[in-house]
């Protein structure tokens, strides 16, 4: 199993180029539907949230009160480190396993883990990830997305895209960029150039 992190900033077409990898054959786990998934009602997780926040972050129907878990981190750095600690530890391990039930099912196949937060989440250092492919794109490019296609105004738009990494800080972590500021038919063609060496990685990579 050869085992890919993709990433990009917001706005720069990460999910097409995911897309279009599952065209291709690949396994492709969204970071943020793990995020959802750990703290889902039952989990050890969202217990731990109630014990260190408080029944106020927790909704009548027993679903986690994301509005007013933030209202909480985002004001307070110790909150937010705390929340971290309870998080992340849940979605690295539902990580790990969809690696182990991918790799059960094709030893030699590609998993795509498109996680938008590499950078800012430590990039390489856990030693999980063997590639990494960033999707880029100009900032004033990704601005005009955020606004044309998701309705945002500029200026929250500017705000998304300053909280997150810098372009330099995420092209520093690329095996490979995938240059998504052109015709979308320009960014596939990309991808699609860039698959057969994927394979032949994962065909000498079994785990």
């Amino acid at each position: 199993m050869f085992v890919i992190a993709l990433t990009g900033g917001i706005g720069a077409g990460k999910s097409t180029v995911a897309a279009r990898l599952r065209e291709h054959g690949a396994t492709v786990v969204d970071a943020d539907q793990l995020a959802r998934e750990a703290v889902e009602p039952g989990t050890p997780a969202l217990a731990a949230i109630r014990n260190r926040f408080g029944a106020s972050v927790i909704s009548d129907d027993g679903t986690l009160n994301r509005p007013a878990l933030g209202a909480i981190v985002f004001a307070d750095k110790v909150a937010l480190s705390d929340l971290n600690g309870i998080t992340h530890p849940a979605v690295g391990h539902l990580t790990n396993q969809r690696i182990r039930e991918a790799a059960a099912a094709d030893p030699q196949g590609v998993f795509v883990y498109d996680v938008p937060l590499f950078a800012e989440s430590g990039g390489r250092r856990n030693g999980l990830f063997e590639y990494v492919i960033v999707a880029d794109a100009p900032a004033a490019t990704r601005l005009e997305r955020l606004v044309d296609i998701r309705g945002m105004s500029r200026e929250e738009a500017a705000r998304r895209i300053d909280s997150q990494s810098s372009d330099e800080e995420r092209r520093a972590l690329a095996d490979v960029v995938i240059d998504t500021g052109g015709t979308l038919d320009e960014t596939l063609a990309q991808v699609d150039a860039l698959w057969p060496a994927l394979r032949e990685r994962a065909a000498g990579s079994i785990r």
